[in-house]
């Protein structure tokens, strides 16, 4: 490779070596013959890849680099844009997955040889993929760009020897998005695979219901999504004809084309036509004369700059011409607009345009035309931002003459999150994805059908249009439910108080006896012992632990390995979701409530019996330490797991003191809105391993008691809030 022909910032040679940013500033200041700068700026210079690699290789603090880490910073420090660089390297994974022997002969050419004759194998590629040369937003690179791209695109193919051209393209997309996050607005997978099986019955999980007949009508299914981002509406359609796309960012719209090519695998993703295009939908739609089967959209949210001048006499407008500040009603009508009659449209929204008065005449339009089938209110950290509960509003393109339902589907899934969405304001972590699904699609089910439902109290209603069509014509659904009946009656409030009362009694059971106070008070005092000390980053370069950062793929920390690395836990078998332990779940002390998305490339830290997590956000002092249950969970984002060689150190001794405030507060650093802690800083005595084991027993025993505490407090809220609820509705009597 050439000399410098990829930079790396200091961000990308923490990820290389697996430490945190701090490490490489240090490494800098402590030794003089780290690589020199050789460009980006003062505040944050980028260093020439292959020097920093040798230096690494030098210091003992790196074997090797692997190779999707490559590959991804040579992606990163492309001479073009990341985003220009990961098209081009899409269109090589197109060529390589379809025509396998032609790019291996094109690969033994030279580079110079190889960027010449790229152009046209890549070129009849893409026309077989996306059409006419001239309309697809997916362009072939031309000789002059592809060259400097040439050493990039022969690591691609040798990662997609590795992992497979679509496994390849998602990691590299993922760590794009990842890498800059204000720049996209992702539709996580969960969200969109819930969208999709609304709009297509067959898209959702397979079921004694979904006949061969349903599945074969959905393969010919057309879907557009006119605000496609990276295509993750589209490509949570498992069956479909032709998918359509547009996105008004020409990179975006390119990577969104080759993702979607891509992803057809021909089992469960069989090859679909793909057809996508650049512009802005609103004022300058590619698909004026289309009409699909289903829109799955998640347009771009409160734009007061969407065409409201310009387009005042659009012939979208059927349901009302949107104010400037509902641009989400003008995507709403432009859905209905692509629809063949019949055909179905769900769109991610945010809540208040349900409700915001500006939009009222539209709603209620939408409402008499029986336009708008179904408003769900989905979750806090669903989707982002995630700290506000979106919507999904179904729409049905009416068909003239057919009889309109006089009801609208109201359902209501924000409680149904792993956190209440109380104490964290929601989360990507957050969500019960699975009580969503199933709750969101029993309802939507016999209501698609029949244009009724049964009532939920709390979670689901059929409301009767004509309820609806007053002055606020407000469709929150949380405003039109009967509030839920108090669970269980008071059959179930006399079940919490006995456990309460169990609880109760165990609590003073594990309660700390006084033995420790009065021992302490004739012995020392008030006065702390100093013990000699150690710390994590000391007893991880000794081989007594080993540090892993949570993730996606997370690997151990540079500085931690041991003479010999475990092995790691190997997946379940799919198609069984991966449980995740999120940070939330530690500082809460229960299970797993994260699901590892499918497709992740890389392979994420399993969880093993007697592993100590700490969170590493927040500030506060909290150690976590695993037992069998929780074996085989992904380490979430956030967390930091440290796993003890138990010949040298007692996970409870480790996570005792670990737990100590002073310690975390000696080991914490402050930024703007955030404090991290440092886990390699915090502090532990040097005690034999019998001394240990003792402290381990009292730190398991606290750990007990605080576990009691935590169930008694939640049982205490259940039956006070259970007995307001009661007294309130009269289930429970005076």
């Amino acid at each position: 490779m050439p000399e410098n022909a990829t930079e790396v910032t200091a961000a990308g040679i923490a990820r290389l070596a697996g430490v945190g940013r701090a490490a490489v500033s240090n490494w800098r200041r402590r030794h003089a013959d780290f690589p020199q700068p050789v460009g980006g700026t003062e505040t944050s210079p980028s260093f020439a890849l292959s020097q920093v690699e040798q230096w690494l290789r030098d210091q003992g603090k790196l074997a090797e680099v692997p190779l999707r880490e490559r590959v991804w910073q040579e992606l990163s420090g492309d001479s073009a844009t990341a985003a220009t660089a990961l098209v081009r390297a899409g269109c090589v994974l197109l060529l390589v997955r379809d025509r396998p022997t032609p790019w291996r002969q094109l690969a033994a050419a030279s580079d110079a040889q190889l960027a010449e004759l790229l152009p046209v194998a890549l070129s009849e590629v893409l026309a077989v993929h996306f059409g006419a040369p001239t309309e697809s937003a997916v362009h072939t690179p031309g000789a002059r760009e592809l060259l400097p791209s040439v050493p990039l695109l022969r690591s691609v193919a040798e990662l997609a020897a590795e992992l497979g051209p679509r496994r390849t393209f998602e990691f590299l997309l993922g760590r794009h998005l990842d890498a800059n996050p204000r720049q996209y607005t992702p539709t996580p997978p969960e969200a969109a695979a819930l969208m999709a099986a609304l709009a297509i019955p067959s898209a959702s999980a397979p079921s004694a219901s979904v006949t061969s007949a349903q599945t074969s009508s959905a393969e010919s299914v057309t879907v557009l999504d006119p605000a496609c981002g990276t295509g993750a509406l589209l490509c949570a359609v498992p069956h479909a004809a032709v998918l359509y796309a547009q996105e008004a960012a020409p990179e975006l719209a390119a990577l969104a084309g080759l993702r979607l090519a891509l992803h057809a695998d021909g089992t469960d993703h069989p090859e679909a036509e793909v057809r996508t295009r650049a512009g802005d939908t609103l004022r300058a739609d590619a698909f004026p004369r289309l009409a699909v089967d289903v829109v799955l959209c998640h347009p771009p949210f409160n734009e007061r700059n969407w065409g409201h001048d310009e387009l005042a006499y659009d012939p979208r407008w059927e349901y009302g011409f949107p104010a400037r500040t509902e641009s989400e009603l003008a995507w709403a009508q432009h859905a209905l607009a692509r629809l063949r009659p019949g055909g179905t449209a769900v769109l991610l929204m945010p809540p208040a345009v349900a409700s915001r008065r500006s939009g009222r005449r539209v709603r209620a339009d939408l409402l008499r035309r029986g336009a708008l089938r179904a408003v769900i209110a989905l979750p806090a950290g669903a989707a982002p931002p995630y700290g506000i509960p979106l919507h999904l509003w179904i729409l049905r393109k009416p068909v003239a003459g057919e009889r309109r339902s006089p009801e609208l589907l109201l359902i209501d899934t924000a409680e149904l999150s792993t956190t209440g969405g109380r104490d964290t304001g929601g989360g990507r972590d957050s969500v019960d994805w699975t009580t969503v699904h199933a709750t969101v699609l029993d309802a939507w089910a016999p209501f698609d059908r029949l244009g009724t439902a049964e009532e939920r109290p709390g979670v689901s209603r059929a409301v009767p249009v004509v309820e609806l069509l007053d002055d606020d014509v407000d469709l929150a659904p949380a405003r039109h439910l009967p509030p839920p009946a108090t669970a269980g009656g008071t059959a179930e409030l006399v079940h919490v108080r006995e456990r309460l009362t169990d609880t109760l009694r165990r609590t003073a059971e594990l309660t700390p006896s006084d033995a420790p106070f009065t021992a302490g008070a004739e012995s020392v005092g008030s006065a702390p012992v100093h013990r000699p000390t150690t710390t994590v980053g000391e007893l991880a370069r000794a081989g007594a632990l080993v540090l892993y950062a949570g993730g996606s793929g997370a690997t151990a920390d540079a500085t931690s390995v041991p003479p010999v690395s475990p092995a790691p836990v190997p997946a379940p078998a799919p198609p069984a979701p991966v449980p995740v332990l999120t940070e939330h779940d530690v500082l809460a002390g229960r299970a797993p409530s994260g699901v590892l998305p499918e497709g992740v490339a890389e392979e994420p830290v399993r969880i093993q019996e007697g592993d100590v997590v700490v969170p590493v956000l927040g500030g506060g002092a909290v150690a976590r330490v695993m037992d069998a249950a929780l074996a085989g969970a992904a380490l979430g984002r956030n967390l930091q797991l440290l796993r003890p060689d138990p010949a040298a150190l007692d996970p409870w001794f480790l996570a005792g003191f670990l737990r100590g405030t002073a310690n975390a507060r000696r080991a914490s650093s402050y930024a703007s809105t955030a404090t991290r802690l440092d886990v390699r800083r915090l502090q532990l005595p040097r005690l034999p391993l019998a001394d240990q084991r003792r402290y381990g027993e009292r730190f398991r025993a606290l750990a007990e008691f605080e576990d009691a505490l935590r169930l008694a407090g939640k049982l205490g809220e259940q039956l006070v809030q259970g007995l307001y609820d009661g007294l309130a509705d009269g289930s429970v009597p005076m």
